[in-house]
């Protein structure tokens, strides 16, 4: 008897479907690590340094979210 094996099921294509979630994944990944990395770098500066770019502080996680992922 012969068997076949298929990577669809129910009409869906797995191997695709599992592409767009990873494609998904590493694209919130990599905007997580935009995310980090600003605020790391915005967090690293003196008050002084933040207040030359007209930034206070509390605004770092905003700024980073608005860098990361838009407005």
């Amino acid at each position: 008897m012969a068997y076949v094996n298929s990577d669809r099921a129910a009409g869906i294509n797995v191997t695709g479907w599992m592409g767009d979630v990873l494609a998904k994944w590493n694209e919130a990944r990599e905007r997580r690590a935009v995310y980090v990395k600003t605020v790391q770098e915005l967090r690293a500066m003196s008050d002084r340094d933040l207040a030359d770019i007209n930034l206070a502080r509390v605004q770092i996680e905003d700024i980073a979210r608005e860098a990361a992922y838009g407005k």
